[in-house]
C-alpha cells in the first residue's frame, strides 16, 4: 500500500512528506530543502514548492501542490461534489491516454476521512507559460485551443458513462454536485447577479433567474447529445502554452458531457466580446473540421452552433455562481468573465434556445 501523503494545511509540505514522494521515482534521491514560494486560495489551496536535493536528480525542483480550500466557502462548495478527489481519479485514470499537454503528475491520493492532494511539477519550470484567469486571447490562440479539444473529444466520442470506467464521472458524486446545483441555483443567482451590478446588461436579470428555477430541464437537455469526456472549467486560467501548444490545467471538473460545451465555455470567457462576434462561427467550422479528421462527423453545422448557443448559458451561470459564493476566484477577473459571457449569452439570445 503506498504511503500517506495527504496533508490537510501548506505547514505539512515538510522535507520528510516531500522526501514519500521522491522516493516512488528516484530511490536514492535525498530532499534536502522544501520552500513555500507562494499560496493561492481560491476552489482549492494552491501551493508552488522550490526543491533542493542532494547531488543530480531528473526530478523537477519546482512543484505545484494542490489541497483543499482554506476558504470555508468555497472549501462548502467543492467538499460535497469532491471535486479534488475527482482531479485526483482523473490524473489516475486518464491523463496518459488524454491527447493534449498536461502536466507531469508527481503524486496524487485520495484517502477516506483524511482528504485528497494533487502534486504536479510546475509547468513554469520547463519555461511553459501558465495563463490567468482574464486573459485575451488572439484568435490564432483561439484556434489552437480548439484544435486540442476536438483531439480531446474525438479520443473519448460516444463514451456510456455507465461503462465501469466513466462510472465515477457521472455516478453518486455527480448526482450529488447536481442535485447541490439545482438546490442552490436560484439563490447563487439572484446573489451573483447582485454582486455583479453593472457587469451584465439588466435585461438578462429576469431571465437568468426563470433558468435557475428551471435548471434541472435545462440540465437534461444540455446533456441530451453524444457524449464525451469533458474539461467543463475551461477558461483561460486554466489553460497553459508549452512550445507554442495550448495544454489544460485544473480537471476537477471533468465528466461526461457533451464536448460543444467546452467550446461554449472556452468562447465565451477567452475572446473579447468584438472579436468571438467576428470569429466564432469560423472557430466552430474549425472545431468540427477537427472532429470529422478524427472520424467524428456525426453534426453537421447548424446543430453544432444550436447546440453551442445553449450551452453559452451554462458559462454564464457558472461566473455568476463564482461570484456569489466568493473566494473561488479573484473578484477583477471573475466580474471581467461575467461580462465576457453575458454578452455571449445576450448576442445569441442563448435563454431561447433551452425548453424552459
Amino acid at each position: 500500500m503506498p504511503q500517506n501523503i495527504v496533508v490537510s494545511r501548506p505547514e505539512g509540505l515538510t522535507v520528510a512528506w516531500a522526501q514519500r514522494i521522491v522516493g516512488q521515482h528516484e530511490k536514492g534521491t535525498v530532499v534536502t530543502q522544501v520552500e513555500i514560494v507562494s499560496v493561492d486560495v481560491g476552489t482549492t489551496t494552491r501551493i508552488r514548492l522550490s526543491l533542493d536535493y542532494k547531488g543530480a536528480s531528473a526530478l523537477p525542483r519546482r512543484w505545484f501542490v494542490k489541497l483543499p480550500s482554506l476558504a470555508w466557502r468555497a472549501r462548502f462548495i467543492t467538499a460535497l461534489p469532491q471535486l479534488l478527489a475527482n482531479e485526483v481519479h482523473f490524473y489516475q485514470e486518464f491523463a496518459s491516454s488524454v491527447p493534449i499537454a498536461l502536466p507531469v503528475c508527481l503524486a496524487a491520493q485520495s484517502r477516506w476521512g483524511l482528504g485528497s492532494i494533487l502534486v504536479l511539477a510546475d509547468v513554469e519550470e520547463n519555461g511553459s507559460l501558465a495563463g490567468d484567469a482574464d486573459d485575451i486571447l488572439s484568435i490564432g490562440q483561439a484556434g489552437l485551443v480548439l484544435d486540442g479539444l476536438a483531439r480531446f473529444h474525438a479520443r473519448f466520442w460516444r463514451q456510456d458513462a455507465s461503462a465501469r470506467r466513466y462510472r465515477w464521472l457521472a455516478g453518486r458524486v455527480r448526482r450529488v454536485e447536481d442535485h447541490l446545483g439545482t438546490v442552490l441555483a436560484v439563490p447563487l443567482m439572484k446573489q451573483g447577479l447582485r454582486n455583479a451590478g453593472d457587469f451584465f446588461p439588466a435585461r438578462l436579470y429576469k431571465r437568468a433567474l426563470h433558468y435557475a428555477h428551471n435548471r434541472r430541464r435545462a440540465m437534461r437537455f444540455l446533456t441530451a447529445a453524444p457524449q464525451t469526456l469533458v474539461h467543463h472549467d475551461c477558461h483561460p486560467g486554466n489553460l497553459f502554452w508549452q512550445h507554442g501548444q495550448a495544454g489544460l490545467l485544473d480537471w476537477q471538473m471533468a465528466r461526461i458531457g457533451e464536448g460543444v460545451s467546452d467550446v461554449a465555455y472556452f468562447l465565451a470567457t477567452a475572446l473579447e466580446p468584438e472579436q468571438r462576434r467576428r470569429h466564432e462561427t469560423g472557430l466552430l467550422r474549425r472545431y468540427a473540421g477537427q472532429l470529422a479528421q478524427q472520424g467524428v462527423t456525426e453534426m453537421d453545422g447548424g446543430q453544432l452552433a444550436e447546440r453551442y448557443r445553449a450551452h453559452l448559458v451554462y458559462a454564464f451561470e457558472a461566473m455568476v455562481v463564482t461570484l456569489a459564493v466568493g473566494d473561488m476566484m479573484a473578484t477583477e477577473s471573475n466580474l471581467e468573465l461575467i461580462r465576457r459571457t453575458a454578452m455571449a449569452v445576450d448576442d445569441l439570445d442563448a435563454f431561447s434556445a433551452l425548453p424552459i
